[in-house]
């Protein structure tokens, strides 16, 4: 049917060591993972609850929800 598209910006959290993720696109949107891939994978089964408790899809949409994971990690390493 329809495609939406939803923008999720994620940052390593070094003090936690978990990836947090946020979204202006999912109100509500704050979760937290120990790697990116089991944080994309409970992406998956939080946005499409997300956008349905927001009325931003009605209860009964069929179509693709996708959704562009922005990851931003910085690291220090020493130099000898």
């Amino acid at each position: 049917m329809t495609q939406t598209l939803f923008k999720i910006q994620s940052f390593w959290d070094a003090e936690a060591q978990v990836w947090v993720a946020t979204s202006d696109d999912v109100p509500g949107l704050v979760t937290e993972a120990p790697t990116l891939e089991s944080l994309t994978q409970k992406l998956r089964e939080i946005i499409p609850e997300l956008i349905v408790l927001n009325k931003i899809v009605p209860p009964d949409y069929v179509g693709s929800i996708s959704f562009d994971l922005i990851s931003y990690r910085q690291e220090s390493v020493e130099v000898a």
